[in-house]
């Protein structure tokens, strides 16, 4: 019995470029000498770029344990991509801001993901892009996501899992 198989959904489409968009970000990141970093690195960026923050705040806020937390901020930390401060009021809290190589890692993301929407942009044309634009934040609305992504706390969707 051989059956057609379905044609994949938008969502489908979606899940599938999402993961590739990741990969092509980290690949980029990588051959411009940002080694070491994962995707799950780029939610603590982006926590970050809002204020800096301890172990705790992160891991709250991204909806992590803080054992977990505490292992990604130690290896930002040893590939000097975050400074580990103490608190000026309670010494036993660290604070955790990135350095300038974290943010010349955020800036050459999003050059590449600049670069792919260029590329987007040149094959589909700009009315389709802005359509389609408009199609994933009533996804995101739909998802609950919206104030996540406004405050930067949209949560790794790997959880914990490592």
């Amino acid at each position: 019995m051989n059956e057609a198989l379905p044609a994949p959904t938008v969502i489908d489409l979606l899940s599938i470029a999402g993961g590739a968009v990741d990969r092509h970000v980290l690949a980029s990141l990588r051959a411009s000498g940002f080694e070491g970093l994962t995707v799950r690195h780029g939610y603590v960026f982006q926590r970050l770029l809002t204020s800096p923050q301890s172990v705790t705040e992160l891991a709250q806020a991204l909806g992590v344990s803080q054992q977990a937390m505490s292992k990604t901020v130690a290896e930002l930390a040893g590939n000097g991509y975050l400074d580990v401060t103490a608190d000026a009021q309670d010494g036993r809290r660290r604070t955790l801001t990135l350095t300038r190589r974290a943010r010349a890692a955020v800036d050459a993301a999003r050059n590449a993901r600049g670069q792919l929407l260029s590329a987007l942009i040149g094959r589909a044309g700009q009315e389709a892009v802005g359509e389609t634009s408009l199609v994933l934040r009533a996804l995101l609305l739909e998802l609950g996501l919206t104030a996540q992504v406004e405050a930067r706390t949209v949560r790794d969707p790997q959880g914990d899992a490592d």
